[in-house]
């Protein structure tokens, strides 16, 4: 049996958050989990996190916040342990009804088979416009 690679790994992660299955999506994460989304200040759905338990909480957070709409993967780029997804997403915030449409750059890196870095890049300006009423 051929052990799973890195960007095989990272992109199971995709379809457990489609399901909603957050518990079985956390468990591909390591114990120590290096976490990052830079976010405007008062977004709910980005909690401090750096652990599979973290994850699962951000996850579930996401779901009450967030209802994914598209989700488009352009390319995966993976280099040793390291994985860097290009795409575009769009969701809709659930508290305004307006849509978040962004490209995004993902870098997690995965060890020993677990995610230990998870690092999301996105258009924070989309976010915030589409989070705050103003």
């Amino acid at each position: 049996m051929t052990a799973e690679s890195p960007a095989q790994t990272v992109q199971r992660l995709f379809p457990l958050l489609a399901e909603g299955k957050s518990a079985e999506a956390a468990a591909l994460f390591a114990d120590s989990v290096s976490f990052s989304i830079p976010h405007p200040p008062g977004i709910p759905w980005v909690p401090e996190v750096d652990s599979a338990d973290g994850m699962r909480t951000f996850f579930e957070l996401l779901q009450t916040h967030v209802q994914a709409k598209e989700f488009d993967l352009r390319q995966v780029i993976a280099e040793g342990d390291d994985v860097v997804l290009i795409g575009r997403m769009v969701s809709e915030v659930k508290k305004t009804g307006r849509d978040i449409d962004t490209a995004f750059a993902l870098h997690a890196t995965v060890r020993d088979g677990r995610i230990t870095r998870y690092h999301l890049y996105e258009d924070t300006y989309a976010v915030a416009k589409a989070y705050f009423d103003d």
